[in-house]
């Protein structure tokens, strides 16, 4: 069974404990329940289910019933806070304890890169200047950004950037990317902290219309008509765009600015099929 630390659904690692010890000893939920203190039988598995859910005492429960102690116990209640929380700020703070705890007992919780990385647009953007601005002061390089930031959030970019290892620094001084692309992936590490780089996103890009030149931003937009099917397939070709527009970007190995595309295809109304 995996560390506790590589889990962010307390369901999944619940059932990941419950199939280990059956294989093992014949474990049933009737047994892991009564150990837990539960009345039900079934309650752990109707838990695991998405049928209901732990409250904070009955994740203490259970976290002893698993053996947990220590960190693990803590994590494991973070854990039941985190997936239970309403909204993405209540989850982006219950993750935030998570990354907390882990750093209070020098252990990596699995996500908390990604999650640093999407938390400020600072990330992306200095990650892909820095590299074009070999031997540049912090200062100048906080010149080159729109909007503009400090020379202090800069080096402490450039730092975050370095322990993570999505910039490597040479001999001389100039910085480099360890891989021309970092992508969000299928979603599932850490949500919250890629949409509220989203919305940071979008802030810029009202921002961006309204200050600047037509020459230097390109906005448009479709309001259509369409079905499921349709839908499914006009995610398919934004998708295959995206490959095409990083294979164009990536060609060249110079960057002379910064750019942020996003693309974006989302309802207006109610689904009139319900």
């Amino acid at each position: 069974m995996r560390p506790i630390i590589e889990y962010k659904d307390y369901r999944v690692y619940i059932n990941d404990y419950y199939r280990e010890r059956k294989e093992r000893s014949g474990f049933t939920w009737r047994e892991f329940a009564k150990v837990a203190g539960y009345a039900s039988g079934s309650y752990l598995k109707l838990v695991c289910d998405g049928k209901t859910r732990l409250t904070q005492e009955g994740a203490a429960k259970t976290a002893e019933a698993m053996g947990l102690a220590g960190y693990e116990q803590k994590y494991f209640l973070l854990m039941v806070e985190y997936n239970d929380a309403k909204g993405r700020e209540e989850k982006r703070t219950a993750f935030e304890k998570m990354i907390t705890l882990g750093k209070e007992h020098k252990v990596k919780i699995a996500g908390d890169e990604f999650f640093n990385y999407f938390s400020s647009w600072r990330n992306p953007v200095l990650r892909e200047l820095v590299p074009a601005m070999p031997n540049a002061k912090p200062s100048e390089i906080a010149d080159q950004c729109y909007p503009r930031v400090s020379a202090a959030e800069v080096v402490e970019t450039i730092k975050f950037l370095k322990d993570r290892e999505l910039l490597s620094q040479d001999n001389e001084g100039c910085y480099h990317l360890t891989d021309r692309v970092i992508s969000t992936g299928p979603m599932d590490v850490v949500p919250e902290a890629v949409h509220a780089m989203q919305l940071e996103m979008a802030e810029l890009a009202k921002n961006a219309l309204m200050d600047l030149p037509i020459t230097e931003r390109n906005f448009s937009g479709l309001t259509l008509g369409i079905t499921k099917k349709a839908y499914g397939k006009i995610l398919e070709e934004m998708a295959e765009f995206r490959r095409r527009v990083i294979a164009i970007a990536t060609d060249d190995d110079e960057t002379d600015q910064v750019y942020r595309l996003n693309l974006q295809l989302f309802p207006l109304t109610k689904s009139l099929n319900g």
